[in-house]
């Protein structure tokens, strides 16, 4: 039996891998400790892992294989019956849940308008790699929405940032105090602003710092990323944090989780990365607001 990486989830506010394997649709998961030692070795194939929706995993019928740069370990029907399920593509406006608005931090001058369903928590944020935040508003889906496009326009600000530059200014982030001003400055200019819709409901500001979750015993500088992962190649090193879908390296390595999505992992008894192409992490990019892999 195989078990396949679904990538890297936050649990209770913790890092967890996620496994599929044994009967269709099961899934486990193990927790990711700071501190130790990770090693895994890269199996044949690269399958389509179905879809994820409302804590369930739906099996690809055909588990077909798929590319290894993708950021996305689904074949193409599976990732567009995914989307026709998905609150961001507005596929799904009848949604009765609670949604709240959030402005989330990644480095100076790097600040996006979102929106999650109440029910996650902070959960989005610490997915996005967030590491610092506040609460903006909360009420209906659309409502929620029509906040979401009026602060984006308003404020400058996007509502996606690509993971290249969010990882190239982790090492390098100002001290708490200064990411909370940013942050608490935005919400009151956003607070001041009319034309928010009657049915969502104002939230006062209350800032969140991620810093001590992703990384509690500080972040080496980020040097060199996975670009792909190709089989029987392997990753070991020491891991001292997790942000957003990253796991960091003690030597600067960074591995995006999304890459490891859909392949068979195993025990690796090498010490240092083997058979894996790698790449520097870039200078901050300037513009790119579409997220990406690198």
């Amino acid at each position: 039996m195989t078990w396949r990486s679904t990538g890297l989830r936050w649990t209770d506010g913790r890092p967890v891998m996620g496994w599929q394997g044994g009967p269709p649709g099961h899934e486990s998961t193990s927790r990711l400790v700071y501190g130790t030692r990770l090693a895994f070795t890269v199996g044949e194939e690269r399958r389509c892992l179905g879809v994820w929706r409302a804590g369930k995993r739906t099996p690809c019928p055909t588990e077909r294989t798929v590319p290894g740069r993708t950021g996305s370990a689904q074949c193409p029907e599976c990732a567009r019956l995914d989307r026709s399920f998905s609150v961001a593509a507005d596929t799904h406006a009848a949604d009765p849940r609670t949604y709240r608005v959030y402005l989330a931090w990644f480095g100076p001058g790097m600040v996006k308008v979102g929106i999650t369903a109440e029910e996650r928590g902070p959960a989005r944020l610490l997915e996005q790699g967030a590491v610092t935040w506040a609460w903006l508003g909360r009420g209906p889906l659309m409502a929620a929405r029509r906040t979401e496009e009026l602060l984006r326009a308003a404020l400058g600000v996007p509502d996606r940032i690509a993971y290249a530059r969010k990882r190239a200014v982790r090492g390098h982030l100002p001290p708490a105090p200064e990411r909370a001003r940013e942050v608490a400055g935005l919400h009151a200019r956003a607070a001041a602003l009319s034309g928010w819709p009657e049915s969502l409901e104002r939230v006062a500001c209350g800032i969140t710092d991620h810093a001590a979750v992703f990384w509690p015993d500080g972040l080496p500088a980020p040097a060199r990323v996975v670009t792909e992962l190709v089989p029987g190649g392997s990753i070991a090193g020491g891991l001292v944090a997790a942000a957003g879908p990253d796991l960091h390296f003690a030597d600067g390595l960074v591995v995006d989780t999304r890459l490891m999505a859909g392949w068979g992992l195993g025990v690796a008894s090498a010490d240092t990365v083997t058979d894996v192409p790698l790449a520097p992490v870039p200078p901050v990019l300037p513009g790119a607001e579409q997220d990406g892999l690198f």
